[in-house]
C-alpha cells in the first residue's frame, strides 16, 4: 500500500458496514487478533459505542432499534474512508455498525484503526466517529422500560 493512499478505487462497490444486533466482544476481539501478525502496525486506535441506559424525563432507555438508508449510507462510508486514507497514512480501518435492535450495555458500533504510528491512528479514528455521527443515515429509536419510544438525537459531545 502507498503511504497515504486507499488501496479501495472508487469504483469499487462500497464495503458493508452493517451487522444485524450488537456487535459481540468476540468478534471485536478477533478481529484485533487478525491483526497480530501485520508487524508493521505500531498502533491501533479503537472506538466501541455502547448503548447506554440514559434517564429521558422519567423513562430509562433499555435498547436502541438502528434502521438506516443503507445504499445512501454505504456509499456515504465508502466516501469518508477515501478521504481518511488520503488524509492519514494508515494501514488498515474497519468500521461496524449494528442495525435492528441493541440493548444497553451493548455496543453498536466499532471503529478499529491501524498504522505505523500512534497519531495517525488516534485522529483518523476519532475523525471517523465524528463523521459516521453528523453524516450517515442511520437513526436510532430509544426504547424505553415502559416500551414507548422516541428517536435519538445525535449530539456533537454524543
Amino acid at each position: 500500500m502507498v503511504k497515504g493512499k486507499s488501496t479501495v478505487m472508487a469504483t469499487d462497490k462500497p464495503k458493508n458496514i452493517f451487522v444485524q444486533g450488537p456487535i459481540s466482544p468476540v468478534f471485536i476481539a478477533d478481529s484485533i487478533q487478525k491483526h497480530s501478525n501485520k508487524t508493521g502496525i505500531g498502533a491501533h486506535n479503537i472506538f466501541l459505542g455502547q448503548v447506554r441506559a440514559d434517564t429521558i424525563e422519567e423513562k430509562m432507555v433499555t435498547a436502541i432499534d438502528y434502521t438506516a438508508y443503507e445504499a445512501m449510507a454505504l456509499e456515504k462510508m465508502h466516501q469518508i474512508r477515501e478521504d481518511i486514507f488520503a488524509k492519514y497514512p494508515l494501514t488498515c480501518m474497519h468500521v461496524y455498525h449494528s442495525l435492528g435492535r441493541v440493548a444497553a450495555g451493548e455496543i453498536s458500533l466499532f471503529v478499529f484503526t491501524s498504522s505505523a504510528r500512534r497519531r495517525a491512528a488516534i485522529d483518523a479514528c476519532s475523525e471517523i466517529v465524528e463523521r459516521l455521527k453528523a453524516e450517515l443515515p442511520v437513526w436510532g429509536k430509544e426504547i424505553f422500560d415502559n416500551q414507548t419510544h422516541q428517536w435519538k438525537e445525535n449530539t456533537p459531545n454524543g
